[in-house]
């Protein structure tokens, strides 16, 4: 006999009906309520795109065309996603351009030191910067391109995948295969990859007058800013004593390098830009210095290709009468992207703010800047544009 077997009461046994009667009344409850919010969070991951994934079980099922393989088929939902914002600056990029938009913005990449230029039949030909990586391995100009690591290199393959695969991070290590022209033997090396610069700019005296130094910026990347201090100096070292800074074609680039490139010309305390993001107050962007070349005589020009972050710097330095605009009336982009990195390499280049010029009247979105002295389209694109700002900037 157990002794502490448990006896039952009439009581007892009611109450034991009641509480199991309420266990399951709220196993059902639960039930319900998970059923009800898996529904729920079903829908809303999945319940916006409905349709598209609906169309996608139909072309698997019925298309006669075999659907892309790898991720072409969801490259190409995302870009139809970015169209239907209407925003031509929120834009998608896939891994080598994305890769290759980096590196000129940051002015370096860790690479081998090669131009890359194609002949006749589209084949891949490589030259080596002397006592670059490439030239110390042993490649010779006009070196035809076969393979980089796993990729084979034929005419029709992009240069963007071809640059995105030579280039990596400092120190790494790339294998490259090569035949050459002269024997038309194959030849495979391994290069450890060094860190190149990307300038993004280039300076050089002008060709009728040695007392005017020509910097012609296209791009406003990290850094520009030491690249124009730099490239001032140099050619002040070789008697230039004016300067012609030319934004022609410059399709922008950092707009915090834009701020710092204005702030090189621009006295302390003075306004470059107002800048605000969805939900957020407006944030003013003000020089906190003195720059190092605020005195030295300087033009701009500029023509209808000059964008984004260079025209902040036109702007600037245009409204505090820093420096004389010749051309023709710029892009007009005011937009600030944020570039979010997508977890395959690609990214995404998202608007997400507006930008506004000290003093400008409204944004200059669609608008753009109209220069001091206005030429005609011809010759805001031509040496006349030069000639012009040259004459002006020795008055």
């Amino acid at each position: 006999m157990n002794l502490f077997q448990e006896t039952q009461t009439p009581n007892s046994s009611r109450a034991q009906a009641i509480i199991l009667s309420g266990l399951l009344g709220l196993v059902v409850f639960v039930s319900f309520a998970l059923g009800y919010f898996t529904r729920q969070l079903v829908s809303e991951t999945s319940g916006n795109f409905a349709l598209l994934l609906e169309s996608h079980r139909i072309l698997k099922e019925h298309a006669y065309t075999s659907l892309p393989e790898g991720r072409t088929l969801e490259y190409g939902a995302i870009r139809g996603m970015l169209q239907s914002l209407n925003d031509p600056f929120t834009t998608f990029s896939e891994p080598p351009a994305a890769e290759l938009q980096t590196n000129r913005l940051e002015g370096k990449f860790g690479g081998i030191g090669v131009r890359i230029e194609k002949d006749k039949e589209s084949n891949i030909l490589l030259y080596p910067v002397p006592d670059s990586p490439a030239w110390k391995a042993g490649i010779t100009d006009a070196d035809r391109l076969v393979k980089v690591d796993q990729l084979v290199v034929r005419p029709d393959t992009s240069l963007d995948a071809i640059q995105a695969a030579i280039r990596g991070p400092v120190g790494s290590s790339v294998a490259i295969t090569i035949q050459r022209a002269s024997t038309q033997d194959e030849i495979s090396l391994t290069i450890v990859r060094a860190e190149v610069a990307s300038p993004s700019l280039t300076a050089n005296i002008a060709p009728d007058d040695p007392q005017v130094g020509i910097i012609r910026l296209t791009v406003i990347a990290e850094s520009s800013p030491d690249e124009i201090s730099k490239a001032v100096k140099d050619l002040s070292s070789k008697g230039a004593k004016y300067f012609v800074l030319d934004l022609r074609d410059n399709g922008g680039g950092l707009v915090n390098a834009g701020v710092n490139l204005s702030g090189l010309f621009l006295e302390k305390g003075v306004t470059v830009i107002e800048e605000q993001f969805r939900g957020q107050a407006m944030k003013s962007y003000q020089t906190q210095s003195s720059g190092e070349l605020r005195e030295i005589p300087l033009i701009l020009v500029v023509n209808q290709n000059t964008a984004s972050a260079a025209e902040i710097l036109a702007g600037a330095l245009q409204f505090h009468h820093r420096a004389v605009l010749v051309g023709n009336r710029t892009f007009g982009k005011d937009a600030v992207q944020l570039v979010f990195p997508l977890r395959d390499g690609s990214n995404l280049s998202v608007t997400a703010g507006k930008w506004w010029l000290p003093g400008q009247e409204g944004r200059i979105g669609g608008k753009g800047l109209l220069p001091d002295v206005q030429l005609t389209d011809q010759e805001a694109s031509s040496n006349a544009a030069i000639e012009k700002a040259i004459q002006v900037l020795k008055l």
